[in-house]
């Protein structure tokens, strides 16, 4: 997938996390602001990772504020962000290739 703007996707409340996806020239970046980070880190990286590999994201900057968040609610922030971006607005393919 081919991302044509910028687009965000979840809240700031507790156990939930904000995702900005924006298209990126070099490849994914992906970076984690979180109270969390030392102990989940790695884990949240893997999860954000497996979902742009799974929709075929090559070049995607991923901005994620998390509050908690558990993986499902990462993989559903992170997905519904990356289809926003790609201007998907019809027949959405929820969890289909995840």
């Amino acid at each position: 997938m081919i991302l044509e703007k910028n687009a965000v996707a979840g809240t700031f409340e507790s156990s939930d996390v904000l995702v900005r996806v924006e298209p990126s020239g070099a490849g994914n970046q992906i970076e984690i602001q979180s109270s969390v980070i030392e102990q989940y880190g790695a884990q949240i990286r893997e999860t954000v990772q497996a979902v742009l590999n799974a929709l075929e994201v090559d070049n995607a900057r991923v901005v994620l504020i998390d509050k908690g968040a558990l993986d499902c609610t990462i993989k559903a922030r992170v997905e519904t962000a990356v289809l926003r971006a790609c201007g998907i607005t019809e027949n959405i393919p929820w969890g289909t290739k995840l």
